[in-house]
């Protein structure tokens, strides 16, 4: 599985290993205003690995109604089905990832020139992991 933080400015990117156990950061891409760079990559990593779901965090405001950054994420998402056809698309709710990735990196010490470049692809790691935990929660439940 692929889970991506769709930012104004940066996109997350973090992967499952093959039997989605665990989740590692994959790195951080720059968006230059255009998708189609993030798509041009987005191309190289499932051709290197074998990708099924691609799970995008939605950004929600506090209360649960979407924000318009959501609506920028959706039509984002519009794109990754019409290119990926045979990939499951799932959205999970990314609320507070950032502030989760921001207190692991202050926990950990990170410096902060670095603490820009990797935000975004340890809140792609939350969203992956919230994902995994919800599936394995609605398994355990069936």
């Amino acid at each position: 599985m692929l889970g991506i933080d769709y930012g104004a400015m940066r996109v997350g990117i973090a992967i499952t290993d093959p039997l989605n156990i665990t989740v590692q950061g994959l790195e951080t891409l720059i968006r230059q205003n255009s998708d189609k760079i993030i798509l041009r990559k987005l191309d190289e990593i499932l051709e290197k690995y074998e990708i099924d779901t691609i799970v995008v965090g939605m950004p929600l405001h506090m209360n649960g109604d979407k924000s318009e950054r959501a609506q920028i994420t959706e039509k984002f998402i519009h794109k990754l089905k019409c290119k990926y056809p045979k990939i499951k698309i799932e959205t999970i709710d990314e609320r507070l990832t950032t502030v989760e990735a921001q207190k692991t990196m202050n926990f950990l010490d990170v410096n902060r020139n670095k603490k820009k470049n990797i935000v975004d692809t340890i809140s792609a790691e939350y969203i992956l992991e919230t994902y995994l935990n919800k599936t394995k929660n609605s398994l355990q439940k069936k």
